[in-house]
C-alpha cells in the first residue's frame, strides 16, 4: 500500500494551535468499490489567507500492495470570500485487494508565522472493497467441447472462384495484348528484360567527372575525398578503356602500363601530374590551393576527352561540321 507522507512535524503549543487553525476535511469516493476499481481520496482544508499548507505525497510502500496511485489532480480553490479560502486536492487511486480497509486519518502540513504544524482529521477513513463470488454449489466447470465439424458447402467459395476467374481472364487478355504489341514493333518478349549496354568508357567517366565537380568537395575543405574521386575515376576509365588493372596498381605501375599507348604527349604529361598530386592530397595530407583543384578537374576531362576512342572523336568533329543556321 502506498502511504500518506506529511512533510515535516513540528508541535506547537496548544493556545497557539487552537487559533485560527485550518479546518481540514476529508472523505473517499465511493467508500465502497469493487476490486480493481478507482476510487477518489478528496482532502478539503479552510484556512485565512496568509496561511500556508501542504498536501501530501504519495510514495511507494513495499509492505503493501493494495492501493495503487492513479493520478494526483491539481489543488482547486472552491471558496474565496476575503481572507477565507476553501481548497480541495483530489488523488485518484486504484484498490487490488478485497476487505475493509483502514486509510488512516487525512493529514497535511500546516505553517504559519512561527508555527509549523501537521494537522489530520479526527476520523479514519474506510474503504470496503468487495470481489465477485462465484457459487459452485449451483454451477458446474465442465471440460472444453470439441471442434464441431461442418459440411463443405460451395456456396462459400463461389465467391472467390468467380473473381479468380475474372482475375485470370483479365491477365490473359493484358499478356495477349502485350504480344501483340511487340510483333508489331518487330521485336520478343526475351528482349523487353535484356539490360540496357553498358555506357562507352570516356561517356561513363565524363559524367562521373561532372557529378563529381558538382558536390564541391574542394570548396568544403574535403580536399582528400575530391582527389580520390577524381583518381577513382581515372583509374576505372583506364581500366575498361585499355583493359589494364588500374584499380590494383600504383602510380608508377599506371604510367608504366600505358607507355605503349598512342597518348598525346600532354595527356600523358597531364596524367602523371594529377595522379601524383593525388598521392601527395590522400597520403601526405597535401593541401592544394583553389587554381590547382580546378586545374585538376580540368586534367582528368580533357584526358578522357583527348583518349576516347578514334570513332567517337570522328562522329563529334563531324556534328562539328555542319553549317550553322543563317541568323
Amino acid at each position: 500500500m502506498k502511504r500518506l507522507l506529511a512533510i515535516g512535524l513540528l508541535l506547537a503549543s496548544p493556545a497557539l494551535r487552537a487559533q485560527n487553525t485550518p479546518v481540514i476535511t476529508a472523505r473517499v469516493e465511493p467508500d465502497s468499490v469493487m476490486i480493481g476499481d478507482r476510487f477518489d481520496y478528496i482532502i478539503e482544508v479552510e484556512k485565512d489567507l496568509v496561511q500556508a499548507v501542504q498536501f501530501p505525497v504519495f510514495e511507494p510502500d513495499d509492505g503493501n500492495r493494495a492501493l495503487e496511485l492513479i493520478e494526483e489532480l491539481p489543488v482547486d480553490t472552491l471558496e474565496r470570500d476575503g481572507r477565507h479560502l476553501k481548497l480541495r486536492k483530489r488523488y485518484r487511486l486504484a484498490v487490488f485487494e478485497e476487505g475493509k480497509h483502514d486509510l488512516g486519518p487525512a493529514q497535511v502540513l500546516y505553517a504559519d508565522k512561527n508555527i509549523v504544524d501537521t494537522l489530520r482529521t479526527e476520523e479514519h477513513l474506510l474503504l470496503e472493497v468487495t470481489t465477485f463470488e462465484i457459487d459452485s454449489t449451483s454451477h458446474s466447470i465442465y471440460d472444453l467441447k470439441a471442434q464441431r465439424t461442418l459440411p463443405f458447402r460451395m456456396g462459400e467459395i463461389s465467391g472467390y472462384l468467380a473473381w479468380s476467374l475474372l482475375g485470370l481472364l483479365l491477365l490473359a487478355a493484358a499478356v495477349v495484348g502485350l504480344l501483340c504489341w511487340l510483333h508489331k514493333r518487330g521485336t520478343t518478349l526475351g528482349r523487353l528484360f535484356t539490360p540496357a549496354p553498358p555506357l562507352p568508357p570516356h561517356v561513363e567517366a565524363i559524367r562521373a567527372l561532372e557529378a563529381l565537380h558538382h558536390q564541391k568537395l574542394w570548396q568544403n575543405n574535403r580536399h582528400k575525398q575530391y582527389y580520390s574521386g577524381l583518381t577513382e575515376i581515372l583509374r576505372t576509365y583506364i581500366a575498361r578503356r585499355w583493359e589494364v588493372g588500374a584499380m590494383e596498381m600504383t602510380t608508377d605501375e599506371i604510367i608504366d602500363a600505358l607507355r605503349p599507348a598512342d597518348l598525346p604527349d600532354k595527356a600523358r604529361m597531364d596524367l602523371t601530374a594529377l595522379l601524383r598530386e593525388g598521392d601527395l592530397v590522400k597520403f601526405a595530407k597535401a593541401t592544394p590551393e583553389a587554381e590547382e583543384n580546378e586545374n585538376a578537374y580540368l586534367k582528368a576531362y580533357y584526358f578522357v576527352e583527348e583518349t576516347k576512342p578514334a570513332t567517337e572523336q570522328a562522329e563529334e568533329h563531324a556534328g562539328d561540321e555542319i553549317p550553322p543556321l543563317n541568323r
